[in-house]
């Protein structure tokens, strides 16, 4: 036998349009039980935008319990029940795709809407104001930081659907879901700068030699990290390495953000010695006894008196500490380079540091680490060049 689900849905713009997320919850319609909840953030659209999406999502959540159910949509939103309910025209082109995908996901035969005053869609309210608040802190929404209250669902519901009841959620490490008294955590965005006519012809390009601009390409790309981080509206502050290449990458961002950036010495690029400049060929052709010196110890330095691996993450750790104390509960873009990004990766994984060899590390790409008040982080991306294409 099919069910009949309510589904509560609410989206909101802090701006409108401007930070924006939603929330749905999927109810028992005869106890209003919880039975499932939706919700995230969507980075920067109008308040009408974030419904139709909360509306899907909940919808989907209600098919995900039964395909073949019935449902009752319940909205404040008196444009989004009247366009579903055929009897308002949709004229807006950004709601017109989100209308149909909404249409989409049940037939139209099987689900009904009406509108409700806001005080009685406090539930969804509130999970949409925990997406945008977790996209304020760099993060998405998950369920379990809700303080929405999902109830357990049902055992009838459970019995009749044919599934088992789920066992008791055991607790997860710090890192996986930090528990809740640990607060917001600080978030380091972690900028890689644009590339620089170096980057294609992968020379090492370090603190030792020169101090190459942006190219072209690499400008580019800063404009391109700065509209996304624009769209996400997360980041608080902007801290860049001293050299050229990040503060014009840094320049870019702050610009779009209206930020200023501050310049933090421990985050430039290792210094590479003799090899600056040189393609890694040309290296092992020159100096192949360090080389192999270098890629077997995180002690060895580069030959001419460069910087070892060991002796970066000694700074880069020094300076990411000061940094958390600085800007402790907010989200930070660093712009920086390969070797620094890296390194805090690997320390927030406890990694190896031949771990530094096996990480790829795109020209503009985003990656983050998110770090609790006990001392653990959390790698949250790594590499993300979604921006760029």
């Amino acid at each position: 036998m099919a069910h009949r689900f309510v589904v509560e849905a609410d989206g909101g713009s802090r701006g409108n349009p401007g930070p924006a997320g939603y929330g749905a919850v999927v109810l028992d319609p005869e106890t209003g039980e919880a039975l499932a909840e939706a919700a995230e953030y969507i980075g920067t659209a109008t308040n009408n935008v974030a419904e139709y999406k909360g509306l899907v999502a909940g919808l989907r959540a209600a098919k995900a319990l039964d395909p073949e159910a019935t449902v009752e949509v319940r909205m404040d939103s008196k444009l989004v029940v009247e366009q579903m309910s055929g009897r308002w025209k949709i004229k807006h082109p950004d709601m017109k795709p989100l209308a149909a995908e909404a249409r989409a996901v049940l037939p139209p035969g099987r689900v009904t809407y009406q509108w409700i005053p806001r005080e009685q869609n406090k539930h969804a309210d509130r999970l949409a104001n925990e997406a945008m608040d977790a996209g304020r802190l760099g993060r998405q929404w998950e369920p379990g930081a809700s303080a929405a209250a999902l109830r357990e669902r049902p055992a009838r519901a459970l019995a009749t659907a044919g599934e088992p009841t789920p066992p008791e959620p055991k607790a997860a490490p710090v890192g996986w879901a930090a528990p809740a008294d640990l607060g917001a955590p600080t978030t380091f965005v972690l900028l890689r700068h644009g590339e620089t006519a170096l980057t294609p012809q992968k020379r090492f390009s370090g603190s030792g030699g020169a101090d190459p601009e942006l190219s072209p390409a690499g400008r580019r790309q800063a404009e391109a990290t700065a509209a996304a981080l624009a769209a996400r509206g997360t980041v608080q502050a902007i801290v860049s390495s001293p050299l050229r290449r990040c503060q014009e990458t840094a320049a870019a961002v702050a610009a779009r953000l209206g930020l200023e950036v501050r310049t933090e010495e421990g985050l430039r690029e290792a210094h590479f010695g003799a090899w600056e400049g040189l393609t890694f060929a040309e290296v092992k052709e020159r100096h192949p006894e360090d080389l192999d010196a270098w890629l077997a110890s995180s002690k060895a330095a580069p030959t001419g008196g460069g910087e070892s691996f060991a002796a970066v993450a000694r700074r880069t750790a020094v300076t990411r500490d000061r940094l958390l104390a600085r800007y402790a509960g907010k989200t930070v873009l660093l712009v920086t380079h390969v070797t620094p990004v890296k390194t805090l990766v690997r320390l927030a994984l406890g990694a190896p540091p031949e771990s530094l060899f096996r990480m790829e590390l795109s020209a503009a790409s985003l990656s983050a680490v998110a770090y609790y008040t006990d001392g653990n982080a959390s790698l949250r991306l790594l590499n993300d060049t979604s921006h760029l294409r």
